[in-house]
Protein backbone atom coordinates (compact mmCIF):
# COMPACT_ATOMS: atom_id res chain seq x y z
CA UNK A 1 0.00 0.00 0.00
CA UNK A 2 1.51 3.30 -1.03
CA UNK A 3 -0.88 5.48 1.00
CA UNK A 4 0.77 5.21 4.42
CA UNK A 5 0.74 9.01 4.76
CA UNK A 6 -3.05 9.00 5.11
CA UNK A 7 -2.92 6.14 7.58
CA UNK A 8 -0.22 7.92 9.59
CA UNK A 9 -2.43 11.03 9.68
CA UNK A 10 -5.39 8.95 10.91
CA UNK A 11 -3.21 7.38 13.61
CA UNK A 12 -1.93 10.78 14.76
CA UNK A 13 -5.47 12.20 14.87
CA UNK A 14 -6.73 9.22 16.87
CA UNK A 15 -3.76 9.52 19.24
CA UNK A 16 -4.57 13.19 19.86
CA UNK A 17 -8.25 12.46 20.43
CA UNK A 18 -7.50 9.63 22.87
CA UNK A 19 -5.01 11.76 24.79
CA UNK A 20 -7.63 14.50 25.08
CA UNK A 21 -10.25 12.00 26.28
CA UNK A 22 -7.84 10.65 28.88
CA UNK A 23 -7.16 14.13 30.23
CA UNK A 24 -10.88 14.98 30.31
CA UNK A 25 -11.74 11.86 32.30
CA UNK A 26 -8.95 11.93 34.91
CA UNK A 27 -11.35 12.93 37.69
CA UNK A 28 -13.60 9.93 36.95
CA UNK A 29 -10.90 7.48 38.08
CA UNK A 30 -10.08 9.22 41.36
CA UNK A 31 -10.87 7.21 44.52
CA UNK A 32 -14.41 7.47 45.85
CA UNK A 33 -14.71 9.29 49.19
CA UNK A 34 -15.35 7.09 52.23
CA UNK A 35 -17.35 9.71 54.11
CA UNK A 36 -20.77 8.04 54.48
CA UNK A 37 -22.17 11.09 56.24
CA UNK A 38 -21.97 12.95 52.92
CA UNK A 39 -22.72 10.09 50.53
CA UNK A 40 -25.13 7.24 51.19
CA UNK A 41 -24.03 3.61 50.83
CA UNK A 42 -25.94 3.01 47.60
CA UNK A 43 -24.70 6.25 46.07
CA UNK A 44 -21.15 5.29 47.05
CA UNK A 45 -21.57 1.83 45.50
CA UNK A 46 -22.86 3.46 42.31
CA UNK A 47 -19.89 5.86 42.34
CA UNK A 48 -17.50 2.93 42.82
CA UNK A 49 -19.07 1.10 39.87
CA UNK A 50 -18.75 4.21 37.71
CA UNK A 51 -15.13 4.55 38.83
CA UNK A 52 -14.40 0.92 37.86
CA UNK A 53 -15.97 1.48 34.44
CA UNK A 54 -13.92 4.66 33.97
CA UNK A 55 -10.74 2.80 34.95
CA UNK A 56 -11.50 0.04 32.41
CA UNK A 57 -12.09 2.63 29.70
CA UNK A 58 -8.83 4.36 30.66
CA UNK A 59 -6.95 1.03 30.37
CA UNK A 60 -8.43 0.48 26.90
CA UNK A 61 -7.40 4.00 25.85
CA UNK A 62 -3.84 3.44 27.13
CA UNK A 63 -3.59 0.13 25.25
CA UNK A 64 -4.89 1.72 22.07
CA UNK A 65 -2.39 4.59 22.48
CA UNK A 66 0.40 2.03 22.88
CA UNK A 67 -0.67 0.25 19.68
CA UNK A 68 -0.89 3.56 17.80
CA UNK A 69 2.59 4.59 18.97
CA UNK A 70 3.98 1.24 17.82
CA UNK A 71 2.34 1.64 14.40
CA UNK A 72 3.78 5.15 14.03
CA UNK A 73 7.23 3.79 14.94
CA UNK A 74 6.87 1.08 12.28
CA UNK A 75 5.92 3.73 9.71
CA UNK A 76 8.97 5.83 10.65
CA UNK A 77 11.23 2.77 10.44
CA UNK A 78 9.82 1.73 7.06
CA UNK A 79 8.48 -1.53 8.51
CA UNK A 80 4.78 -0.67 8.44
CA UNK A 81 2.33 -2.90 6.62
CA UNK A 82 4.21 -6.17 7.15
CA UNK A 83 2.80 -8.86 9.43
CA UNK A 84 4.87 -9.10 12.61
CA UNK A 85 4.47 -12.87 12.60
CA UNK A 86 4.99 -14.06 9.01
CA UNK A 87 6.37 -10.80 7.53
CA UNK A 88 3.92 -10.98 4.61
CA UNK A 89 2.13 -7.75 3.63
CA UNK A 90 -1.05 -6.98 5.54
CA UNK A 91 -3.98 -6.39 3.18
CA UNK A 92 -4.64 -2.72 2.45
CA UNK A 93 -8.34 -3.05 3.35
CA UNK A 94 -7.36 -4.55 6.70
CA UNK A 95 -5.03 -1.63 7.46
CA UNK A 96 -7.69 0.84 6.34
CA UNK A 97 -10.13 -0.65 8.86
CA UNK A 98 -7.55 -0.42 11.67
CA UNK A 99 -4.19 1.19 10.87
CA UNK A 100 -2.68 -0.12 14.12
CA UNK A 101 -3.05 -3.79 13.20
CA UNK A 102 0.11 -5.89 13.36
CA UNK A 103 -0.96 -9.22 11.88
CA UNK A 104 -2.23 -10.37 8.50
CA UNK A 105 -5.62 -12.08 8.45
CA UNK A 106 -4.10 -15.59 8.32
CA UNK A 107 -1.87 -15.04 11.36
CA UNK A 108 -4.66 -13.28 13.28
CA UNK A 109 -7.01 -16.19 12.58
CA UNK A 110 -4.45 -18.77 13.65
CA UNK A 111 -3.66 -16.89 16.87
CA UNK A 112 0.02 -16.22 16.05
Amino acid sequence: MDDFAQLRQRLEQERAALAEQSADREDAVRPVALDQSRVGRLSRMDAMQMQAMAEAAQRRRRERLRRIAAALQRIAAGEYGACLSCEEPIAAKRLESDPALTLCIACAASGD
